[in-house]
């Protein structure tokens, strides 16, 4: 079966594509990608309005069309922390399936860390014991932690790097240490009220970021570029988090553009990221992460196989 996952997250309305078989490996096939930055759409009200609801509408029926042009059997599409924090999400998804066609699913964010942790879980296999799983996505972090494939804590907070730049960092380009200072206090006191029910299940044997933002610090960090493939290990270490976040705050967005691993759309926002990604290591007394190349989509495919082989 060819199947087809859609995933509307705060930065990008993404489609994946993977020939799914029973006891297979879901690589895939194809990416269709827009950048359409859904939560920058967002009114002081918090809603999507009019041109929000059209650009998501375009956006969705962009990769239906581009799903069906690879012949997707089926395809599961879901919406992440932009939707789910609109005040009119029920009205956006209703336009969004008389338009398209397409059932958007919003994912609570409990389950976005649990589905995150699955992909971990098979990445990394059972030797890994106890896995932590941190995801920082544009519009929340997520957290997880357990010794099976359902964890014993999923965590979602309003710690995601594109939230965090619009709400707290003020638009200076670049940013003043004072304002990067409230940041990081903030997000301290947010990751406080998590670190009770994480420690209390036990230590990690294995701790584990996902997304494209920890990505794209361990490339600054030294790691592999992509391009070398998804099983080349890569690592990012607190200490060279703490040079990226001392480089990154004394850059402008379009120097920071540069650097390699770090994309245009996604310059602005990684300062913020960087600073999530550094307290939560400290938080739970990290001095390093493995950077796993499987996230929330993988995670969303993997479980719909399992779904597909018990029906």
């Amino acid at each position: 079966m060819r199947l087809g996952v859609l995933d509307v997250g705060s930065n990008t309305v993404h489609l994946l594509v993977v020939d799914a078989q029973r006891g297979g490996h879901p690589d895939p096939v194809r990416s269709h990608k827009t950048e359409l930055h859904l939560a920058e759409l967002l009114h002081a009200d918090g809603s999507l309005g009019t041109d929000g609801a059209r650009a998501l509408c375009e956006a969705v029926a962009a990769a239906r069309a581009a799903a069906d042009d690879e012949g997707v059997e089926d395809l599961v599409a879901f919406a992440t922390s932009a939707v789910r924090d609109a005040t009119d999400s029920a009205a956006v998804l209703a336009q969004v399936r008389e338009r398209t066609g397409v059932a958007l699913q919003v994912l609570p964010g409990a389950d976005e860390a649990r589905m995150t942790f699955l992909a971990v879980r098979r990445w990394f296999g059972w030797s890994s014991g106890r896995l932590l799983c941190l995801d920082i996505g544009g519009g929340s972090l997520e957290l997880a932690t357990g010794v099976d494939e359902e964890p014993d804590v999923a965590l979602s907070m309003p710690l995601g790097a594109g939230r965090l730049t619009r709400e707290v960092l003020p638009p200076d380009d670049p940013p003043k240490k004072k304002d990067v200072a409230v940041l990081r206090e903030h997000v301290r006191s947010v990751l406080a009220g998590a670190v009770p029910s994480v420690s209390a299940v036990g230590r990690a044997d294995r701790s584990v970021a996902t997304s494209k933002t920890f990505r794209s610090l361990a490339r600054l960090d030294g790691a592999a570029p992509y391009s070398e493939g998804p099983r080349v290990p890569r690592r990012l270490t607190l200490s060279g988090l703490d040079r990226v976040v001392e480089l990154l705050t004394g850059m402008r967005n379009s120097d920071r553009a540069r650097l390699p691993g770090v994309s245009t759309g996604r310059a602005g926002q990684l300062l913020a990221g960087a600073v999530v990604a550094q307290e939560s290591l400290r938080a739970f007394g990290l001095t390093s992460v493995d950077v796993c190349p499987w996230a929330l989509r993988e995670g969303v495919i993997l479980r719909r196989l399992d779904w597909l082989a018990g029906a």
